[in-house]
C-alpha cells in the first residue's frame, strides 16, 4: 500500500537518487541501512525482485510526522529523462564537486523515487503544548534517508522540482 492510499498522510514532494543499475542494493542491505539511521523507523510493504534486490518499501518516521515511499526504477523511464534533468541541474552545479556529480547523473540508468509524505495529525497526535498552526513535519528523515541512499548506491541525490543536487556518494 502506498501512502497515497492513506488519508492520514499528504504527499509533499518527490526526490530522486540516480545511480548505475549494477549498484542496485538488496532489500536486506536497504533494511540494514535504514535501520542504522534510526531504529525507530517503521518499514512496511517491503518488496524485492526474485534475486532479492530492492524493489520498494514504505518508511514511517512517527517522530518526524513523515513517511517515505521509496521505489526502484530503471530502464527507459530513467534514461529518457536524464538529459533534460542534467540541463535543469546544470545552473545549480556550480559548487565545488558538483560538476562530477552532474557527470554521474549523466551516466545513471536507475533511480530511487523517494516520495515524501506529511502525516496529518489527529488531536491525539498533537503534543499538549503545540500550537495547532505549527507545522509538525520535520524533514530530518527525508534528508538522512536521501544521504544514506546516495552512499549505498554510489549515486546522486537530487530535488528535481528545485533543480538542486542534494549530495552524492560520500556527501549528505
Amino acid at each position: 500500500m502506498s501512502m497515497f492510499e492513506s488519508d492520514r498522510y499528504r504527499w509533499r514532494e518527490t526526490y530522486f537518487v540516480l545511480f548505475r543499475s549494477e549498484e542496485r542494493p538488496s532489500l536486506a542491505e536497504m533494511e540494514r541501512t535504514l535501520d542504522a539511521i534510526n531504529p525507530a523507523y517503521v518499514l512496511e510493504n517491503t518488496s524485492a525482485d526474485d534475486e532479492g534486490r530492492f524493489s520498494s518499501l514504505t518508511l514511517i518516521s512517527a517522530e518526524d510526522f513523515a513517511a517515505l515511499d521509496i521505489c526502484y526504477v530503471d530502464g527507459e523511464e530513467v534514461t529518457e529523462q536524464i538529459e533534460a534533468l542534467v540541463e535543469e541541474l546544470r545552473p545549480a552545479a556550480c559548487e565545488i564537486g558538483q560538476q562530477s556529480q552532474l557527470d554521474q547523473v549523466r551516466t545513471a540508468d536507475a533511480r530511487f523515487d523517494v516520495l515524501h509524505f506529511e502525516q496529518i495529525p489527529s488531536d491525539d497526535d498533537m503534543p499538549e503544548d503545540a500550537d495547532p498552526m505549527d507545522e509538525l513535519l520535520d524533514p530530518s528523515a527525508l534528508l538522512l534517508v536521501m544521504g544514506a541512499l546516495a552512499r549505498l548506491s554510489g549515486g546522486v541525490a537530487v530535488d528535481p522540482q528545485g533543480a538542486t543536487i542534494l549530495g552524492g556518494e560520500g556527501q549528505g
